[in-house]
């Protein structure tokens, strides 16, 4: 029986992805039968997940299966499952509107690239939509498990916009999705081809996948399975190659690129468990756009039966990138997100995925530092979240982590803090630090000036995260890490003034100390001395716990309220600005002397002047008198 077929249009985004997909990834065509075989995957899991609790949903039928069949006089190709089915309320809700935020965050990811990636149809589950890629025409029909046969549906659209739906009887359960070949698309009519792409991108798939045997070039009725049919992660290691663990990334990563390393390890004891772990070489895109708490890759498994994806569980956010499964033989198989909260086995697996994936680091630091080096391109800033949400690893996140330095290769992040204790000066017992804007403000920064006289390394902190981490980060290898725009600077131990001399030169300068703090008023909280500056004549200096400018603004930015604080202006007395400040009697010229040397201290710190304009007129003052 058959139902009238009804013609309903795709949402607006919807049909633009087809649009965009049809025309953009052709470069990456064969995309679209790796993606329909892990949509039948995905299906398979689901039932096998649900009749854990149903067994009656399997009516008889337990071995889930794929099957790809072509018919070469009807130029089509369908891919067929046995799976969990659709009804009709999800047909529509899964391929005619938009389920979830996945299909807008994949057309802008698209619109600010400028260009399709075929990596991001994995990505954001819009996977379906490739077959138009190679069909001009796609039918699907599918029967949810446990209903009638008379409750079938049938769904077609030539991608054009919209699509028609019927109810129709549907002898057994799961879903065929049959695509119409486009005229010049003959290579997937071809038995060969399609095996050779299926042991490409899906061998590993924990379900048999089936193709019909040939005799003479032609298909007869008897099917035969094509794939591995077995989960990666539980065959001995010493059986799998490099390249079958490269190709079972891209299946469950959707992504094309290899990944840069994998751990695989077999844990048996108070808990058994499995994992195979990646780290990716490359983000994905908009990896850093998104909500952090929004978390996938990292796939959870009970006795191979796929439970859920599990990332938040399993890693910590810092750890967010990495990709992979976990199959845990002690969790209860009906466990839930909320069962999984309360298992006291989670924290203990959970720590043994962190060590696994540090060890993994630990190994490619010191064993392969271009690999590490690609790794903390794509994903440091990451794992420096890790030093505050991660006490009990703190100290091996900190080995990990890679700066900037004044001894360093320009504005690479190469130098680690092993590397820093390695060059410390006889004597030295803190690792000296700067936060800032970019590698620029902090290379220039007069806060450097005196340490670097003293050949002093100084590392240069200059992502906007650092000003947070830095928080958390007093000390490593037990070095305290000092931050040299913060408090009283005393290099006496390395040939800097000693407290005799700094207050020789303090009552030295008290007479143009007195007249700036005269000049400035309430707009500092004090001016002394400094033993920073060499060639500078001003910078402003926080006390030890005050929050810096940078992280003030970003604070600010973010909408919080911030109380007004107020820094300290330190000066160089032998600089000629400073000098001519304290020689000069007219009070207006003295007046604009003062604020010029605050102002270029605000300004080297990245702060933005109350008023620009004022600011020009004084420099240009100070310029035409000095003609």
């Amino acid at each position: 029986m058959t139902a009238a077929a009804e013609t309903r249009k795709f949402e607006a985004e919807v049909a633009q992805v087809l649009h965009l997909v049809t025309h953009s990834l052709y470069s990456h065509k064969e995309i679209f039968l790796r993606e329909l075989i892990s949509n039948a995957s995905d299906a398979c899991d689901k039932l096998r997940f649900e009749a854990l609790g149903k067994p009656e949903l399997l009516g008889g039928d337990g071995e889930l299966r794929i099957g790809v069949s072509i018919d070469k006089d009807a130029r089509t190709l369908t891919i067929r499952d046995n799976g969990i089915g659709m009804t009709r309320d999800e047909v529509i809700a899964n391929i005619g509107t938009i389920a979830s935020s996945g299909t807008r965050k994949f057309l802008e990811a698209l619109s600010a690239e400028k260009k399709a990636d075929a990596n991001l149809i994995g990505q954001f589950g819009v996977g379906f939509y490739s077959a138009f890629v190679v069909a001009d025409k796609v039918t699907l029909t599918t029967r949810k498990a446990g209903e009638a046969a008379s409750e079938g549906v049938r769904w077609e659209s030539a991608g054009s916009g919209e699509y028609t739906l019927e109810t129709l009887d549907v002898a057994e359960r799961g879903t065929a999705v049959t695509l119409h070949l486009k005229a010049d698309e003959d290579e997937f009519l071809q038995s060969w081809t399609l095996r050779s792409l299926i042991a490409r991108y899906s061998d590993h798939i924990g379900f048999p996948i089936r193709m019909p045997k040939e005799n003479d070039g032609k298909p007869t009725d008897e099917w035969e399975t094509v794939n591995q049919a077995s989960a990666l992660w539980t065959r001995p290691k010493s059986d799998l190659s490099d390249e079958d663990y490269r190709n079972f990334y891209k299946y469950i990563a959707h992504d094309f690129d290899d990944p840069l390393a994998w751990t695989h390890n077999r844990v048996e004891g108070n808990q058994n468990f499995t994992s195979l772990l990646y780290v990716p070489s490359k983000s994905p895109f908009d990896f850093f756009g998104g909500n952090r708490d929004e978390r996938k890759g990292l796939k959870l498994y009970v006795k191979r039966v796929f439970i859920m994806d599990a990332a938040e569980q399993l890693l910590p956010a810092y750890l967010r990138f990495v990709r992979g499964v976990v199959d845990s033989d002690d969790l209860p198989l009906n466990v839930s997100r909320e069962i999984l909260q309360q298992n006291r086995n989670l924290e203990k697996l959970k720590a043994a995925c962190v060590k696994r994936v540090l060890d993994l680091l630990d190994k490619l630091a010191s064993g392969e530092p271009e690999k590490f080096a690609t790794f903390w391109t794509e994903f440091g800033n990451l794992l420096k979240e890790g030093i505050a949400e991660d006490v009990a690893n703190k100290e091996r996140i900190a080995k990990l982590l890679r700066f900037a330095s004044t001894q360093g290769e320009g504005a690479a992040q190469t130098v680690s803090l092993d590397d820093y204790i390695g060059r410390m000066k006889a004597g030295q017992d803190t690792i000296y630090y700067l936060t800032a804007d970019g590698y620029a403000a902090a290379k220039g920064s007069p806060q450097l000036e005196a340490l670097k006289a003293h050949g002093i390394e100084v590392l240069l902190l200059v992502d906007r995260i650092d000003e947070w981490m830095s928080n958390y980060l007093a000390e490593y290898a037990g070095k305290k890490l000092r931050n040299v725009a913060k408090g009283d600077l005393d290099l006496s131990k390395f040939g800097g003034a000693n407290e005799e001399k700094r207050k020789e030169a303090e009552k030295a300068a008290e007479g143009v100390v007195k007249k700036l703090k005269e000049l400035l008023g309430e707009r500092v909280r004090d001016v002394r001395v400094s033993a920073r500056l060499t060639d500078s004549p001003s910078v402003l200096v926080l006390d030890e716990h005050d929050m810096s400018p940078a992280m003030q603004r970003l604070l600010k930015q973010a909408g919080h309220d911030m109380p007004e604080s107020k820094p300290v202006l330190e000066i160089n007395p032998a600089h000629a600005l400073v000098k001519r400040l304290e020689g000069e009697i007219d009070a207006a010229r003295a007046a604009d002397l003062g604020l010029l040397l605050l102002e270029q201290a605000q300004i080297l710190e990245g702060a933005a002047l109350e008023d620009p304009a004022e600011y020009v007129r004084r420099v240009n003052g100070l310029l035409v008198n000095a003609g």
